[in-house]
């Protein structure tokens, strides 16, 4: 008994232990029970912070702690919707968000009006004010999408792109007003305000990339990497606040920002996703929970009645708004539904509108009572109002979604086939490649599915070294973390064999290896230079190694050697040179759906430069593809050294090259390996080998 006798029990709890072990438990618990109950984990969540706040059981108050926590919660939901956008999408989709933010903020906006002044009898400011809180609205329930799989898809994209376009135009609206109703808006507010916002959208969209971008190149530590994230998303939203917007604003165009820089196969991906879903954002739900005080339902009448009529016109407008969106651009009823979830949730701008409406005293009353902006009743009604869009938004949206991503897996599987099966080999020599062989790889494959890598470390079978076994499951080791680091399960393979080369054929056989990935080597032979081209090396070939060579001829998989000169997340553009008649080879389409998941994972730009003859096969037909791919034409075959006037600093070289007398080869291909050592030695490449018709055993490849 002594040993708990300084135990402190008193309500609210102080110990920062007890306090944060509560959390943890409610956390972990809530989702376990209500996924058996079919209610949405947020929305449990929302109710256990009710029932432990200080309108509740007070075992734990809304202190400094839990707004701080909280406010990173909710920063980070919007960062991740940035993130998460699909770009080429979001793009092609960017006129659709604009409508709809205009939809949502204007419907609201027009039934606020009408309601706060005919109906409550509230001045004309205090009505505007009360209508740009139905406008506002919050992301609560952007984690349900996340989770389910359908963050790219087109009602989430113009959701989350009409978010920020209503959030934006209604905290505008809320600086005018407060401004107007206190005589503060002069000619000078106006050129004030513009320049500021201005300022910080250029900051972000412009600055931020680009010191992100210089930042991973030179700091490659996952840890340093994601406390860097973190402080690009607090300063974008700081940035945003000093010009007058609120902070969810910066957050969001920080991850818009940040978007190209992280793909969404990287670890450093997985890092933020992890992070934010089981710490930051559940603090943000559970002091949510904590505003609701009960006590409001049974305060006094007026409360009531504002509340009353907050949730019936803010559920009625957002609502109209979906459907006014589903109707101009013939989405599916589901899409409709989960517009209408996501969008109808009110807490962060809605919170930050009345409490500033609230703390703006206008006058006083005879009896020396202040006369607010915003009343005490509305305050009231907030929290209420809270309530209830918390609940509608969490089970609106956790049913369109579900119905979406089960749609998607049917339509996934019915066009899947054991054939399309990703089965990447990785044959792995050294610790320091393994990183970049590995995240290659995961953005060749389709996302989301965690399991077709392969990692192979060959031994020669008459080595007795007896440390050699033991460096070989470090290399392997290696491989396994970087793709763990990914949420990707990696299958490591040890294997003792006559030389390397027949470990690696061996291997692609028996496991039905659909690629392989490795390393590039390029040898530095001393030859003739090419004609008319002085210090540049050319025949004879092969330049890439014996090995490689070897494996080309025995095997007839896709093949993707690869040289890492910077990190593949910092690549900017993919340069894939394609020769003549490639459309004819057995491998193309194989080949070309690798580069179509590359540029959806990466979100890097992809310009696939080709003969016209060609092109017409590579430019899809029918069928939506990202946005982010160019195709250019480039018969330039002889004359490869002449790319050197369009490769950029952050481009990456790809060749799709041929087996020799194939009906795609170019003599020019034996010269490439040492173009790539010389001319281009400062820019990451790939030499692609299709799979080809014919027997490749039989024939000696020059490459």
């Amino acid at each position: 008994m002594f040993l708990f006798a300084h135990i402190d029990l008193t309500l609210p709890l102080e110990d920062p232990i007890l306090k944060f072990l509560l959390i943890l438990v409610i956390i972990l618990a809530a989702p376990l029970l209500l996924n058996k109950l079919k209610i949405p984990y947020l929305l449990g969540l929302i109710i256990a912070g009710a029932v432990i706040g200080p309108h509740g059981l007070n075992l734990v108050l809304r202190d400094s702690s839990i707004i701080l926590s909280g406010t990173a919660g909710l920063l980070y939901i919007m960062f991740l919707s940035g993130l998460d956008m699909d770009m080429s999408d979001f793009r092609r989709n960017s006129w659709r968000s604009l409508v709809f933010g205009l939809y949502t903020f204007c419907v609201p906006l027009a039934l606020g009006i009408l309601a706060g002044y005919y109906v409550l009898g509230f001045s004309i400011y205090s009505s505007i004010l009360l209508a740009g809180l139905f406008a506002s609205q919050t992301l609560i329930a952007y984690p349900i999408v996340s989770k389910l799989g359908i963050a790219r898809d087109k009602a989430v994209t113009i959701a989350v792109g009409g978010t920020v376009i209503t959030d934006t135009l209604a905290l505008l609206l809320l600086t005018v007003i407060v401004g107007m109703a206190t005589g503060n808006v002069d000619d000078m507010f106006w050129w004030r305000l513009s320049g500021s916002v201005a300022l910080c959208i250029a900051i972000i969209v412009v600055l931020f990339p680009i010191l992100a971008h210089w930042f991973f190149k030179q700091v490659s530590d996952n840890i340093s990497q994601y406390i860097f994230v973190l402080a690009m998303v607090f300063l974008g939203s700081y940035l945003a606040q000093l010009a007058g917007l609120e902070p969810i604003i910066g957050a969001f165009l920080t991850g818009i920002a940040l978007n190209r820089l992280i793909p969404r196969t990287s670890p450093l991906m997985n890092r933020i996703e992890f992070v934010g879903n089981a710490i930051f954002i559940p603090f943000f739900l559970i002091g949510v929970g904590m505003l609701i005080d009960y006590r409001a339902f049974f305060r006094d009448w007026e409360s009531l009645e504002v509340a009353a009529v907050m949730i019936v016109l803010i559920t009625a407008a957002k609502y109209i708004a979906a459907w006014l969106t589903q109707k101009s651009f013939r989405l599916s009823p589901d899409q409709r539904t989960v517009i209408f979830g996501l969008s109808s949730a009110h807490v962060a701008a809605t919170l930050a509108a009345v409490m500033v409406g609230y703390n703006v005293i206008l006058g006083y009353t005879p009896g020396g009572e202040p006369i607010r902006l915003l009343n005490e009743s509305v305050l009231n009604g907030t929290i209420l109002m809270i309530l209830a869009t918390c609940t509608v938004s969490t089970f609106a949206t956790q049913r369109g979604a579900h119905n979406i991503a089960v749609r998607q897996t049917q339509q996934t599987s019915e066009e899947k086939s054991p054939a399309q099966e990703d089965h990447i080999l990785i044959p792995v020599a050294h610790e320091e490649s393994a990183d970049e062989l590995v995240g290659l790889s995961s953005m060749l494959k389709r996302a989301g599915e965690p399991n077709g890598l392969y990692a192979l470390h060959a031994i020669d079978n008459k080595a007795d070294d007896p440390n050699v076994e033991k460096r070989a499951r470090k290399v392997l080791s290696a491989a396994a973390t970087a793709a763990a680091a990914a949420d990707i399960y990696l299958q490591e393979l040890l294997r003792y064999d006559v030389n390397i080369t027949n470990a690696i054929v061996s291997v692609a056989r028996e496991r039905n290896i659909t690629d392989i990935v490795m390393g590039m080597h390029l040898t530095a032979p001393v030859v003739p230079a090419l004609p008319g081209i002085p210090g540049i090396p050319g025949p004879p070939s092969p330049a890439i190694g014996k090995m490689a060579v070897d494996i080309l001829t025995q095997s007839n998989v896709t093949t993707f050697l690869y040289r890492p000169v910077q990190p593949i997340t910092t690549i900017k553009r993919h340069l894939i040179v394609v020769p003549e008649k490639a459309e004819q080879e057995a491998g193309f389409q194989l080949w070309l759906r690798r580069i179509r998941l590359l540029a959806g994972n990466s979100g890097a730009r992809i310009s696939i430069l080709a003969p016209e003859s060609t092109l017409a096969y590579l430019r899809p037909k029918g069928r939506k593809l990202p946005a982010n791919i160019d195709y250019v034409p480039f018969s330039q075959w002889d004359d490869i050294p002449s790319l050197e006037h369009d490769v950029r600093e952050d481009d990456c070289l790809w060749f799709v090259m041929s087996r020799r007398d194939r009906v795609s080869y170019h003599p020019s291909m034996s010269r490439i390996p040492s173009l790539l050592e010389h001319l281009f030695a400062g820019y990451s490449s790939v030499l692609l080998y299709p799979v080809q018709a014919g027997d490749t055993e039989s024939r000696y490849i020059r490459v």
